[in-house]
């Protein structure tokens, strides 16, 4: 088991607006996808291998978007990164390690979710995981959780740390 690391803060991003901060929870508005895909940066800055983010969200939510703007900044890429629908799983490297982009969508057992490996990247990698719900009872104690909500073309964010991540801000 991996010890877990407090997110450092980062300077705040003039665009970005907090609209809610407590104990356990940050929240934010983004206005445009192209916000969101930067909030997405700015989170990828205070992550380290071993994390894990729950992106919580209905279809549309933008959770593909933060996705990418995280992957981006992660990998210092600007390549277009795709969605892993239909493979379920996307790997990337990064100076920091590896980072795995995984969506369940199409997953209907729970127990299938262990014969992608993800025990392996949940100690080995950044996971980031689309539709976490698919995972049932597998769904590792200590992660971070993103929740999506999309409000017409804003979209509220919620940062929420369970396990060992409760209390953990990430925002400023």
């Amino acid at each position: 088991m991996r010890k877990s690391t407090p997110l450092k803060r980062a300077a705040p991003c003039a665009t970005l607006s907090p609209v809610a901060q407590s104990e356990s929870r940050d929240a934010i508005l983004t206005k445009t996808p192209a916000e969101t895909a930067a909030l997405g940066a700015r989170v990828a800055s205070r992550l380290s291998v071993g994390d894990v983010l729950f992106l919580h969200g209905p279809l549309g939510a933008g959770k593909t978007t933060f996705a990418r703007g995280l992957i981006g900044a992660w990998t210092g890429s600007t390549e277009d990164v795709p969605s892993p629908t239909y493979t379920l799983v996307q790997t990337y490297e990064g100076p920091r390690g590896q980072l795995w982009h995984v969506d369940l969508y199409r997953l209907d057992d729970a127990d299938a979710a262990l014969e992608l490996g993800l025990e392996d990247a949940f100690a080995s990698a950044v996971t980031l995981i689309e539709w976490p719900e698919r995972l049932g009872p597998h769904a590792p104690r200590d992660r971070i959780d993103i929740f999506l909500q999309p409000r017409g073309e804003i979209r509220l964010i919620e940062f929420v740390g369970a396990g060992g991540r409760k209390g953990a801000h990430f925002l400023d």
